[in-house]
């Protein structure tokens, strides 16, 4: 550990810009796939604001478990499926997918559609039933 204190002291023009390196990155993500929702707060927009879930996983996966009242668009048809969320985009959007690892490519695509209440469920589906919440299978 000193030596990396030392390392710091002696080279501080190369950890600064490893610093603003690191925090460019950390902005440049949290901007780019839009603000996350955890599953307790998705129930209360759900719940209150009657906003809409959009699962985002294969139809296979869709089948398997999904939030009562999901729409299935999968990710891959999104864009040119988005004419059928048309009727949401006064309400709260919220974007499932499996493990949330591809819901910001769903928000980005659904922005540059012109809907700008668009979110993304954090740990998508698999956090949904670690939190304990119901999935309907029919």
């Amino acid at each position: 550990m000193d030596r990396l204190f030392e390392f710091v002291v002696n080279h501080y023009i190369l950890a600064s810009l490893f610093v603003a390196f690191l925090l460019a990155i950390f902005a440049l993500e949290t901007r780019r796939g839009g603000s996350k929702v955890s599953a307790q707060a998705a129930v209360n927009l759900i719940n209150r604001d009657e906003a809409v879930v959009v699962d985002i996983r294969d139809r296979k996966d869709f089948g398997t478990g999904r939030i009562t009242g999901s729409v299935n668009i999968p990710l891959n048809s999104l864009k040119s499926r988005a004419s059928e969320l048309n009727r949401f985009k006064e309400k709260q959007i919220i974007i499932a997918d499996k493990m949330g690892q591809h819901s910001s490519m769903a928000v980005k695509q659904l922005n540059a559609e012109g809907f700008s209440n668009v979110v993304r469920l954090s740990g998508g589906i698999s956090e949904w039933k670690d939190a304990n919440l119901p999935l309907v299978k029919k």
